[in-house]
C-alpha cells in the first residue's frame, strides 16, 4: 500500500511497526537495523495539520509521527527566553499568516545595561510539560526525542543580534562571555530538570538544535568556537551521555572547517542539516559516515521543486551511498516546512520504504 493511500485510510504507512531500538542503531552506528529509518528534526504543524485534516495537539503529534511512519515523536522543551522578532507574510501553501525572522541588526541585549535589566528566566521542572504530555500518547515500541530550547550560539545570537554579537566580541568581550556563561548554564539546568522530571524510559535520544554556519564558512570563525560555544555543547552532549541518550546535533552551513571539533570534542552521535551547495549528504557521509552518524539530507530546494520521479531517482541514489554500512536515516536536508509539497515529502518517504531494506 502507497504511503498516500495508507494515509488516506488513516492507517499506519505501510503497517510500519514501529520499534525506536531501530533509529538508535544508526544513531550509535551499532550494526544495521533491519530497515532503514526516516528522521526529521521537525515537522511544521501546518504539514501535520494538512495530512491529519484536523487541529493539532500533543495526541495528534504522536499520531502523525505514528502513521507517517517513524520510530519516534519529537517534542521541544518549553522555551526560554523572549527574543526580538521581524515578520512579513507567510506565502507557503500551508500558510501560517505570518513567518517571523531573527533580527540580526538588533538585539535586545546589546550592552551591559541590557544584560543587567533583561529578565532572565526561572528555569523549574515546568520545562518538562511538553515532553510529559507526549510521552502520555506514543504508540508501542516509539520514543520521544527532545529538541532543546535553541543552542548555545544560536540563543546568543538570538538576544544579541548578529551584528551587535560581532562588535562585542572586539568591543566588550567580558559581555560575551558573561553572555554564554548564561545561555549555557540555562541550558544545561534545562535540560537536567527535564530529564529529571521525565520518564527516562520513554525519552530516546536529544536533539541540539545550534546553527552556526553561513554557505560559506561558520557563522563565527573556528577560534571563537572553540573559545566560546564549544566547552558548553560538550557539557550539554556529557549530560545527556550519563543518561545514556544519544546526542544530534542539527547545525545548519559551512562546518567543514569545525566538524574534528564537533566530531572529537563536542562528541556528539550525529549530524544533521545538509545542502547540496555547500556539501551534499552523499559526499558527507564519505568524509564522516565512519565517526558520526548522518541523517537527512535530501535538499530541501530539490525536495520542493523537483518532480516526482526526478526525486525518486535523487532519493535512490543517497540510500545506495548513504545506507550502506548503516549509520543513516532517510529524511530532508532540513525541516519539513509548511512550504514542502506534499505529494514530494510522501514521494520520499514511500521511495525510502521500499528501497530501504536491509539484507541481514
Amino acid at each position: 500500500m502507497a504511503i498516500i493511500d495508507s494515509i488516506d485510510k488513516g492507517v499506519n504507512c505501510m503497517n510500519y511497526k514501529p520499534d525506536f531500538n531501530r533509529l538508535k542503531k544508526v544513531l550509535l552506528r551499532d550494526g544495521l537495523p533491519d530497515i532503514l529509518p526516516h528522521f526529521e528534526i521537525s515537522i511544521d504543524m501546518e504539514i501535520m495539520q494538512a495530512v491529519l485534516g484536523k487541529p493539532i495537539g500533543y495526541k495528534e503529534i504522536a499520531e502523525f509521527y505514528y502513521k507517517m511512519g517513524y520510530d519516534y515523536a519529537k517534542i521541544g522543551m518549553n522555551p526560554m527566553y523572549k527574543f526580538s522578532w521581524v515578520a512579513t507574510t507567510d506565502t507557503a501553501t500551508f500558510s501560517r499568516g505570518k513567518r517571523h525572522f531573527v533580527n540580526d541588526s538588533q538585539g535586545i541585549i546589546e550592552n551591559r545595561k541590557d544584560f543587567d535589566n533583561y529578565q532572565w528566566p526561572d528555569i523549574d521542572k515546568s520545562i518538562a510539560g511538553p515532553v510529559n504530555e507526549i510521552n502520555k500518547y506514543l504508540y508501542e515500541g516509539m520514543k520521544t526525542i527532545i529538541l532543546t530550547p535553541g543552542g548555545v550560539l544560536e540563543n546568543v545570537m538570538w538576544l544579541m543580534g548578529y551584528v551587535p554579537l560581532s562588535f562585542a566580541l572586539y568591543e566588550d568581550e567580558q559581555l560575551v562571555w558573561d553572555m554564554f556563561e548564561r545561555i549555557g548554564s540555562d541550558l544545561i539546568k534545562a535540560i537536567q530538570l527535564c530529564l529529571e522530571n521525565t520518564d527516562i524510559n520513554k525519552i530516546g535520544a536529544i536533539i541540539l538544535g545550534d546553527d552556526m554556519g553561513f554557505n560559506h564558512s561558520t557563522m563565527l570563525s573556528p577560534e571563537m568556537l572553540r573559545k566560546f560555544v564549544f566547552p558548553w555543547q560538550k557539557k550539554i552532549v556529557d549530560l545527556a551521555h550519563s543518561y545514556m541518550l544519544p546526542v544530534i546535533l542539527h547545525s545548519c552551513g559551512n562546518l567543514e572547517s569545525i566538524m574534528d571539533d564537533i566530531i572529537d570534542y563536542v562528541g556528539i552521535d550525529a549530524k544533521h542539516s545538509y545542502e547540496d551547495k555547500i556539501m551534499p549528504v552523499t559526499e558527507a557521509k564519505r568524509r564522516y559516515g565512519k565517526r558520526v552518524a548522518i541523517l537527512g539530507g535530501i535538499d530541501m530546494h530539490f525536495l520542493c521543486t523537483s518532480e516526482e520521479d526526478e526525486l525518486r531517482s535523487y532519493v535512490d541514489n543517497v540510500i545506495d551511498i548513504c545506507a550502506e554500512g548503516g549509520g543513516y536515516a532517510l529524511g530532508t536536508g532540513n525541516t519539513v516546512s509548511n512550504y514542502v509539497p506534499l505529494r514530494n515529502y510522501y514521494a520520499m518517504l514511500d521511495e525510502g520504504r521500499k528501497k530501504g531494506v536491509y539484507i541481514i
